[in-house]
């Protein structure tokens, strides 16, 4: 009994780390600390690289790209190395997309996801987030619209995740679903033919 409790207590600190650390926002960290209007105010109002890049320029979202992977690979990073198993490491991953969708530190108003996503599966299993690259990368290549890529690959990976990680495939799913939940605005534009290309 004792020991299920102590397995119950290393979970739960986990997965609120995991969360806790999701919750910084690098966009608005970045553009207090460069003097750029807060990112939650200005362009499209998500607090994300893309809308850096559209409001304070390319140093600017270099910087909270690297932000949000970090604080994604963080997050599953400190899972691995406290001997979490694959599951829990899984479930520390969407946690952490939790934290950046709905951030404890910025009233839950947070970003879209994606850029955390990949930090995470990064560490959880690389290849996996390579085939997660390429597929936005190609799609963004063909398309120039970030949010369609986006869109797409959440829709792809958990296929993807089928095939390379079954075990994974409910956190991955999950993650996935809210992905593209905090991307309904951006699909009612691409319906529309209103949204933003680059």
């Amino acid at each position: 009994m004792l020991a299920r409790l102590e397995s119950c207590m290393f979970e739960f600190w986990l997965l609120l780390c995991a969360y806790l650390l999701g919750s910084f926002s690098s966009a608005v960290l970045v553009c207090r600390a460069m003097g750029l209007p807060d990112p939650r105010q200005s362009g499209s109002g998500n607090p994300g690289a893309t809308n850096v890049l559209r409001t304070g320029g390319r140093e600017a979202a270099i910087l909270t790209l690297a932000g949000d992977l970090g604080k994604g690979s963080l997050a599953v990073l400190l899972a691995l190395l406290s001997g979490a198993s694959l599951q829990l490491q899984g479930w520390c991953l969407l946690a952490a997309v939790c934290g950046h969708l709905f951030p404890f530190f910025s009233s839950l108003r947070g970003g879209k996801g994606v850029a955390t996503t990949l930090g995470a599966m990064l560490v959880l299993h690389w290849p996996l987030a390579l085939i997660q690259l390429a597929c936005w990368g190609i799609l963004f290549g063909l398309s120039r619209i970030s949010s369609l890529a986006s869109i797409a690959t959440a829709l792809l990976t958990p296929l993807f995740c089928l095939l390379l990680l079954p075990e994974l495939i409910w956190s991955i799913s999950i993650t996935c679903l809210l992905l593209l939940l905090r991307h309904s605005s951006n699909l009612r534009k691409l319906i529309s033919g209103r949204e933003h290309r680059f």
